[in-house]
């Protein structure tokens, strides 16, 4: 069955001209965010100076978002009521006013810059900013910062580009056996995660989303750090966005991780929005009833909308086609886990500095192409030029992607998933090896997620 390829109202491809509107100006204040000087930065804080009005003074301010939360934004943010944004952000539960600030403050532009271009991979850029405008309703006050914020925690809290995702399973086994006393031990759990068996990436579902399987009845909150959980988590999260299957045959109250779940509602309501496919909790004992109504609690009502319990393989079948339901899970495919350790030297690319220099470099070139012809698109929304400088866009944007996956072997260390062949060096990830010809019904294109 080939996968469906229709673009959904409000993705990359297919806005009205309202959405696109927004994007424009979500767009012109990113740009506002990652382009200004520390002299700006410091000027947010202190009153005007002499010989200079307050109204001039508070130009300033706006140039990186601190404008938002000091009165009406200049940016029109739609509510359901259609009126402007006061810069209320109180319907955020992760991030306060004053942290929003804190970031702007203690942060340098071209650190957020480098950080959100990180950040893009191989997605369109104007796909992933369209996330979070979803994530927030279309309100651009609320979609700059919870993208900043999330570009924060990505680059100074979790260090997903720097560490997590360069230094991989490769790393964690190093540290098993070279580490310190702590590295050791973190090495150790990071890779106890991965040989277990207890969550893994295999196959697609209906709608050609990757699946994630999590056995429940295999973890035991303290069998390992809660660092370790949460690297781990991050780590299969940014391999592929997904859905999940969670298998709760055999769950105890043993099995029950509170810190776990919450970790990871936050990664999917605050860091990776709109990156959630389905949740199927699956086989749930009547127990679990008491845990899903605390869970439930935490939850978005939309990403709650996204989780359904099944009971048997009929119920999967609602999601994925029969031949891909694995065995475990009552299915007809003939498949099970098998974790395949490092290679030695499969990260050798990594140490080579002067080709991911000269990568980097074309790829820096491009952001700044990028970016110049947004503030073009910005700035002439409408006639035949517009029309020319989209097509550059979307231009540049095919060149970020394709230069990623040629980057991509010198930033990222080889996961599992790479040593079995499902991640190609091209960006493909074909699943379903029996398909010799990567049919379009086994070949997940790594193409920008819109």
């Amino acid at each position: 069955m080939a996968v469906q390829s229709a673009i959904a109202p409000g993705h990359h491809g297919n806005l009205t001209l309202e959405q696109e509107m927004k994007l424009r100006k979500l767009w012109d204040a990113i740009l506002g965010v990652c382009h200004n000087n520390d002299a700006d930065i410091e000027a947010a804080n202190r009153s005007p100076p002499n010989g200079q009005s307050a109204a001039e003074f508070d130009g300033i301010k706006k140039k990186r978002g601190f404008s938002f939360f000091k009165g009406p934004s200049e940016l029109e943010a739609s509510t359901s009521r259609g009126h402007r944004s006061t810069g209320s952000f109180d319907n955020n539960k992760y991030i306060s006013t004053r942290q929003f600030q804190e970031i702007l403050a203690s942060q340098k532009p071209e650190d957020i810059r480098e950080a959100l271009w990180k950040m893009m991979k191989h997605d369109h850029p104007d796909a992933l900013v369209l996330r979070f405008l979803r994530a927030r309703k279309w309100n651009i006050d609320q979609a700059l910062v919870m993208l900043i914020s999330a570009v924060n925690w990505r680059h100074s809290k979790m260090k997903v580009d720097q560490d997590i995702m360069k230094n991989g399973e490769a790393g964690a086994a190093d540290d098993e056996k070279n580490g310190d006393t702590t590295s050791k031990k973190l090495g150790a759990d990071f890779l106890k995660q991965c040989r277990s068996g207890k969550s893994f990436l295999h196959g697609i579902d209906k709608a050609g989303r990757p699946i994630c399987v999590v056995k429940a009845r295999l973890h035991k909150a303290d069998e390992q750090s809660l660092e370790t959980l949460e690297r781990h988590t991050v780590y299969t999260i940014e391999t592929t966005r997904l859905n999940i299957i969670f298998d709760m045959t055999g769950f105890t109250l043993a099995n029950m991780d509170y810190h776990s779940v919450k970790f990871m509602i936050q990664c999917f309501e605050a860091n990776y929005p709109e990156s959630l496919g389905v949740v199927l909790v699956h086989n749930a004992p009547w127990l679990f009833q008491g845990i899903w109504r605390i869970i439930r609690g935490w939850l978005d009502p939309i990403v709650a909308a996204k989780v359904h319990f099944t009971n048997n393989s009929a119920g999967l079948r609602e999601f994925i086609q029969p031949e891909r339901i694995i065995k475990d899970l009552d299915g007809d495919e003939d498949w099970t886990y098998k974790y395949q350790e490092p290679i030695e030297g499969e990260n050798d690319r990594i140490k080579d500095s002067t080709t991911r220099s000269r990568l980097l470099k074309e790829r820096q070139d491009l952001y700044a192409q990028f970016e110049n012809n947004t503030r073009r698109w910005i700035n002439h929304p409408d006639g035949e030029e517009a029309q020319e400088i989209k097509a550059e866009r979307e231009n540049i944007a095919s060149k970020l992607r394709d230069g990623y996956w040629r980057l991509d072997p010198y930033i990222r260390a080889r996961s599992l998933y790479d040593r079995q062949g499902i991640i190609r060096p091209n960006g493909d990830v074909v699943w379903y090896h029996h398909d010799a010809q990567g049919s379009d019904n086994n070949t997940e294109k790594k193409r920008p997620l819109t």
